[in-house]
């Protein structure tokens, strides 16, 4: 079967090819109701940017190298997610390398092996001052972004801090005062960013951070940082993690120790995996738009290399709390 067209596409959609060609462009200027039916029209036609055509219009390959850390955590898998699928729409090929975070050698020998061969540009979506450093220092022959700390109005504070804020400020409207966090590794920027942004609010309401607990992700550093508590220390309403897994593993170790939540301590994590609504008790959580920072990363970098201008705005949902069974406001969680 003859691959569909632009035509195709505009022909089923009942817009012009030059809507279409806009679409596929990233044009913010088109109404819902035209995007919704190009959009379906493409998914019915099964549309493929035609590439090689592009390739030797511009003279121009169409894979674009990306330099990933820790994809089997949940954010940095996600964001991949949505790169990849903007990057099929557009009509480019992502070639992923993963480099090891903490080595600046790891990443310096992953860039080489990713650019090896041509690539249109590059995008860094590690998470660590060590690959941004590491990143810094190379000469690329093409556009190079590097992913971390975008915010969601340029010149306000980053996504990271952002998801502190509004965690906080879910546990503060709870009624709760005394809280504790469990960080992420502090190597990593999004860990730094969202811990800044729980300990700025917590301040800035009255609130009292009363420890911070560092841990590198995963669950048994959860668990470890309610092992690792003093009496005194465990004598607070609320604990935010930096992530679902340890706000998991936190859980876990308290209720070994007799502790209830939400009835004895309200527990809220990040990122909403999709196993926080089966634990027990449920997971309140933050929904972080993971793959729309993917895809806008990605389109950042496209744009770029086909020479068109940055967008003015960063459409992106701003952290949402999901509220489950493991939080509960202070005074009815004291007193059940």
């Amino acid at each position: 079967m003859k691959a569909a067209t632009i035509y195709d596409v505009a022909r089923r959609a009942g817009v012009s090819h030059q809507t279409v060609t806009r679409y596929l462009q990233g044009f913010e200027g088109i109404r819902p109701s035209t995007r919704e039916r190009v959009a379906t029209a493409l998914e019915e036609l099964d549309y493929r940017p035609n590439s090689a055509a592009r390739l030797l219009r511009t003279r121009q390959t169409n894979r674009i190298g990306v330099l990933a850390d820790r994809i089997d955590e949940s954010g940095p898998a996600r964001i991949l997610s949505g790169a990849s699928q903007l990057a099929q729409e557009r009509g480019y090929v992502l070639d992923i390398v993963v480099a090891d975070g903490t080595s600046a050698a790891s990443v310096a020998a992953s860039l080489e092996m990713l650019t090896e061969h041509q690539v249109a540009g590059v995008l860094a979506t590690a998470q660590t001052e060590i690959v941004f450093d590491a990143l810094r220092a190379q000469k690329i022959p093409a556009p190079m972004l590097l992913e971390s700390q975008f915010g969601l109005v340029e010149g306000q504070p980053s996504l990271s801090e952002v998801a502190g804020r509004v965690a906080a400020d879910f546990l503060l409207d709870l009624g709760h005062r005394d809280i504790g966090y469990v960080s992420g590794s502090h190597i990593w920027l999004a860990s730094e960013g969202r811990l800044k942004g729980f300990e700025s609010r917590v301040k800035e309401r009255g609130g009292r951070l009363v420890w911070v607990r560092e841990g590198n992700w995963s669950p048994s550093s959860g668990a470890d940082a309610w092992r690792s508590l003093s009496a005194d220390e465990r004598d607070i309403t609320a604990v935010a993690a930096a992530n679902d897994s340890m706000a998991m593993g936190f859980i876990s170790a308290a209720h070994d120790d007799g502790v209830a939540v939400p009835a004895d301590l309200s527990v809220l994590g990040n990122d909403d995996m999709a196993e926080a609504a089966y634990f027990l008790p449920a997971l309140s959580t933050l929904q972080m738009d993971f793959e729309g920072e993917g895809r806008f990363v990605l389109d950042t970098l496209i744009r770029e290399i086909e020479g068109l201008p940055p967008r003015e705005n960063l459409l992106l949902g701003e952290p949402k709390v999901v509220i489950r069974a493991s939080t509960a406001p202070v005074f009815r969680a004291r007193n059940s």
